[in-house]
């Protein structure tokens, strides 16, 4: 979980275009949200065989909250951030990436 948060955190600081950054934000918080379901699911396995079931009860309404995030940021991700980061996050004035995805090579040195 340590790295997983240290992830976002390295993203946070990253200065590609806005719309890039937050599509890589989205993806970090919901591997977050991946692992914390994982916990959540395997627990409540556990409290159901051992006979606790209000404690099963309750970690199925946390997984079910965990879900729900999960869904809203995958439909954040595919309506708005990840339509703008596909273009590359250009901005007006910015030219696009290329159709392949890849950057062109620069030529020549800097000065």
């Amino acid at each position: 979980m340590e790295g997983l948060i240290e992830e976002g955190k390295e993203i946070m600081q990253e200065d590609g275009a806005p719309a890039v950054v937050d599509a890589a934000l989205i993806a970090a918080a919901q591997r977050v949200e991946h692992y914390e379901m994982a916990g959540y699911g395997c627990v409540r396995t556990f409290a159901n065989l051992l006979g606790y079931e209000g404690a099963a009860a309750l970690l199925q309404e946390t997984l079910d909250e965990e879900g729900g995030a999960d869904k809203k940021l995958t439909e954040l991700a595919e309506t708005v951030i990840n339509v703008g980061a596909e273009d590359g996050g250009e901005e007006e004035g910015e030219e696009a990436a290329p159709s392949n995805g890849r950057a062109e090579p620069k030529t020549g040195r800097k000065k």
